[in-house]
């Protein structure tokens, strides 16, 4: 049954549908329509923008050319009108072929394709150095050929996961369809049946709303994002142990002492709202540890707070960890009290 909200959402839209807006010769009813200010920030948050394609390489046309030499290979990155080429070189020959999938949105790697299969660029672009150095995870391949100096040959899973994750409209039910990708997530990625409702009010029905996320537990939620983010039992049967997992926050959450399941004030979106950029301000998520860790009200459970202080809670319980050998310097979303010489925790 829906709730007085959901109920005044649906007539608000059934009006806009009713009154002609996706009527013959007016603009399509998109989910802007409705919900206009999600739609309009949700494009420049890091999902929004997760892999540029030929033409919109913003990050490459920035620096339209970059080098980088290592293991006796030289490697070369150059932007055109078309897109972006990656070049690698070694004393005799090189090997060039076009960036048709620039994935990610400070730190970006590159997808390449060669006879016919994906390759994940073995030197990717780091905004702290504005330049190339080797890809996240690949420092400790020693390639002994231009294809391996190229990049790492990824496996048909880890092809539908990479677009599955960073693009729109690329994976339908396990297959990849490369021909209908959008770039960056879109409503439907997320809300399963936005689609359905939209054509449902157009034809001035309300159709079946899709569900809201809001309502998920903070372990629901947790496995939702940790569709791209990794959930906490992936980590763990795939044992991806040591500093590698920090950048895989459901199961780093997971760990904190303060999670518990069923409270959605640990929830992801207790935090971080998917439709915004992400705030950097560490003291601005202070309200959201204090609304678990401050004075109890009623019967919500609290937990013991702080005694040191109630400001810039971040700076303490979730230090920055730079993975060893990389360029790369991530939140450690396990909430916890810190030693100083304390290990990293799995």
């Amino acid at each position: 049954m829906l709730g007085p909200n959901s109920r005044a959402l649906v007539a608000a839209c059934l009006a806009l549908a009713t009154n002609g807006l996706a009527g013959k010769g007016n603009p399509k009813l998109t989910c802007a329509s409705c919900h206009s200010h999600e739609a309009q920030t949700q494009t420049r948050t890091p999902m929004g923008s997760s892999i540029e394609l030929p033409g919109h390489q913003d990050v490459l046309r920035t620096h339209p050319k970059l080098t980088f030499t290592q293991n006796g290979y030289s490697y070369v990155v150059e932007y055109r009108d078309d897109g972006g080429r990656y070049t690698v070189s070694d004393r005799t020959d090189s090997l060039t072929l076009p960036i048709r999938y620039a994935v990610g949105v400070a730190n970006q790697t590159f997808v390449l394709q060669h006879q016919d299969r994906f390759y994940e660029s073995l030197v990717s672009y780091y905004p702290g150095v504005a330049g190339l150095n080797i890809t996240m995870g690949s420092q400790r391949i020693h390639p002994r050929n231009l294809v391996e100096a190229m990049g790492r040959e990824l496996s048909n899973d880890e092809v539908t996961a990479c677009f599955g994750c960073h693009s729109s409209g690329a994976v339908e039910q396990g297959q990849l369809h490369l021909d209908s990708l959008r770039p960056g997530l879109d409503c439907e990625h997320c809300h399963a049946g936005a689609t359905a409702h939209l054509e449902a009010l157009q034809q001035g029905r309300s159709g079946v709303t899709p569900p809201r996320l809001a309502q998920m537990t903070s372990e629901e939620m947790s496995n939702f994002c940790g569709n791209c983010h990794r959930t906490w039992d992936t980590v763990v049967r795939s044992r991806i142990w040591g500093m590698l997992n920090v950048r895989f926050q459901p199961y780093r959450l997971a760990n904190s002492a303060c999670f518990v399941g069923d409270d959605r004030r640990i929830a992801c979106t207790g935090c971080h709202n998917p439709h915004q950029e992400l705030v950097r301000d560490g003291a601005s998520y202070d309200a959201a540890c204090l609304a678990c860790h401050g004075a109890a009200t009623g019967e919500v459970k609290h937990w013991k707070p702080c005694p040191v202080g109630k400001s810039n809670c971040t700076s303490c319980h979730m230090p920055k960890v730079e993975l060893p050998g990389s360029l790369s310097v991530f939140t450690d979303h396990n909430i916890r009290i810190l030693h100083p010489g304390d290990p990293y925790p799995d």
